[in-house]
């Protein structure tokens, strides 16, 4: 894939095509494996999650115990430096700040025909949140997992977070749990993890819902519980879109668009720019940056197989682009970014002007940082405190009020062949007092 384009080459058609499809994936062998590792913990409960972890993530369970203790968490937060500590809280408050001004209210009126209509909202009874771990951890995870929930009113947040054999969990992770209020904590991850919360185990009770990113395998797992329980949605690698014209710092732009390169080698940096001067400067910065960077590895794969730069003859044919694309994270580092906005429709969350990097979003602006990938931002949307409550619709009719809207039901119901529907409305019409 070449790194530089531009929108008016005779190639540009077939380029952006193998863009869009870049994001597409379907592993048989990845499927067939967590399909047996659901089967697994589903018949083998604990004994099988022990086995799977010692196996995956070298971690004896027998010994170390599946849950975190609260003793392990006090030690970890003491173990956390105060300014990492008070960056984590001041975190915490503008998540919550945002996602509190999320929650709906409840609709109760009577209507024109006397019918009373009600619509409520409440809490799920219980979550799994799923932080992922690997080759790094990720303590804003949580946070962005965790805060919603508590914020809807959901009682039960269970945390499952794989460790390693050579450093556990992250004293950060378990700090910013407890920042978060979760005092139920596993140390198991994949596919293995997703089951437990799923089926349930000796040791674990089955959650109602599982949220949070993972990789391709704890991706295929909850779409394969997904019906059992709900999911928020199916994460993928990690996306952004920048749109940048010349006045930006070539050197700005390069490093935004690492920082999404150096989470994961499938993950995809783009670039739109309107100067091809601007886009070569920003590719020679790309390559400065990779020489620094401690995951350069990482992000150096990602880059060189699914980053691009796109030369546009104007910025006024971005909007397409961005809405074909439809990127989890789009970066508008324009003059006047609310008038491209204006033509922006998919776009998992963006962020306006010079001074927004995405990286802001990624910790300490508020709005999740977990969002649709593989472009099903076209239909989706990111986490939120909605994703933890469901509504009930509630109607409630007097004998007045059924004799004006009933003799339309049993119509349809008749039209339908539904005897019994139509029957049990006209049995009350034809009720005498």
């Amino acid at each position: 894939m070449p790194l530089k384009i531009h929108s008016g080459d005779n190639q540009f058609s077939k380029f952006f095509d193998e863009l869009l499809k870049d994001r597409i994936s379907a592993d048989t062998e990845i499927s067939a494996a967590v399909s047996e590792i659901i089967k697994a913990v589903r018949n083998g409960g604990d004994n099988a999650v022990i086995r799977l972890t010692k196996k995956f993530d070298g971690l004896d369970l027998s010994k170390l115990g599946m849950r975190v203790s609260l003793a392990e968490i006090n030690e970890a937060k003491a173990a956390v430096g105060t300014k990492e500590l008070d960056a984590l809280k001041h975190a915490a408050e503008r998540i919550e700040s945002f996602h509190l001004s999320q929650i709906p209210n409840d609709i109760d009126y009577r209507d024109d025909q006397g019918v009373d209509l009600r619509l409520q909202w409440q809490a799920l009874d219980s979550v799994g949140l799923y932080v992922p771990g690997g080759t790094a951890s990720y303590p804003s995870s949580v946070l962005m997992n965790a805060i919603p929930a508590r914020v809807a009113g959901v009682e039960r947040r269970v945390i499952t977070v794989p460790g390693t054999r050579e450093k556990g969990i992250s004293p950060m992770v378990l700090a910013a749990a407890d920042i978060a209020g979760v005092k139920e904590i596993y140390r198991i991850g994949g596919a293995q993890a997703i089951a437990a919360l799923a089926f349930g185990t000796e040791t674990i009770v089955a959650v109602d819902k599982i949220v949070g990113p993972g990789n391709s395998y704890v991706a295929a797992a909850k779409r394969m519980v997904y019906g059992r329980v709900g999911i928020d949605s199916i994460a993928g690698p990690s996306e952004v879109l920048i749109v940048a014209d010349a006045s930006n710092n070539p050197q700005w732009i390069a490093c935004d668009l690492m920082a999404q390169a150096e989470h994961d080698e499938m993950a995809q940096a783009i670039l739109i720019t309107d100067d091809d001067s601007f886009a070569t400067k920003v590719l020679h910065s790309v390559f400065d940056e990779l020489e620094s960077l401690e995951r350069s590895s990482i992000a150096r794969k990602s880059w060189e197989n699914h980053g691009a730069i796109i030369v546009v003859k104007s910025l006024q044919e971005a909007p397409s682009l961005i809405n074909q694309l439809a990127p989890e994270h789009l970066q508008l580092a324009v003059d006047d970014p609310e008038t491209l906005m204006k033509n922006v429709r998919h776009a998992g969350a963006v962020f306006l002007g010079r001074y927004t990097p995405e990286a802001v979003g990624d910790y300490v602006a508020g709005p999740n940082h977990v969002l649709p990938t593989n472009r099903t931002a076209r239909f989706s949307s990111g986490l939120s405190a909605l994703d933890y409550l469901k509504r009930t619709t509630i109607v409630g009719c007097s004998r007045e009020s059924l004799m004006k809207i009933g003799p339309s039901a049993v119509v349809l119901a008749e039209a339908e062949g539904l005897q019994a529907h139509a029957k049990s409305i006209k049995m009350r019409l034809v009720e005498k007092k």
